[in-house]
């Protein structure tokens, strides 16, 4: 005999815009690891209030190390990009600096009888 149950799941979540520097400090909390976080927890301010969120916070860790982390590291490319940008701009304006100064000298030079 067939057998049909239904089951329904809902589900929450929330979106949030992190700077730069929250960024930073996930990566600093998380860097400690879920396990020592939440013994240091405990050992710092109980259990009681921990003791039923420490599966949402293994997952919470777990989701920064996977999802912010690595936009942290996009981040560093970025800046890292955008510097050797200005670097190499800076330097070919010099470069063309010195190009129309040389040009200039030897107009100057051809010009002087």
């Amino acid at each position: 005999m067939a057998e049909a149950r239904n089951h329904a799941t809902v589900e929450f979540s929330t979106t949030f815009t992190l700077t730069e520097v929250e960024i930073r400090a996930l990566d600093a909390l998380v860097g400690y690891g879920d396990t020592a976080f939440i013994t240091h927890f405990k050992g710092s301010l109980g259990e009681a209030y921990i003791r039923n969120h420490e599966k949402g916070l293994r997952t919470f860790f777990s989701s920064v190390r996977q999802q912010v982390l690595p936009a942290l590291h996009d981040i560093d490319t970025a800046r890292r990009d955008l510097h050797d940008a200005l670097a190499a701009r800076v330097q070919a304006a010099e470069q063309q600096r010195l190009l129309i100064q040389q040009k200039n000298a030897e107009q100057k030079k051809d010009a002087t009888p």
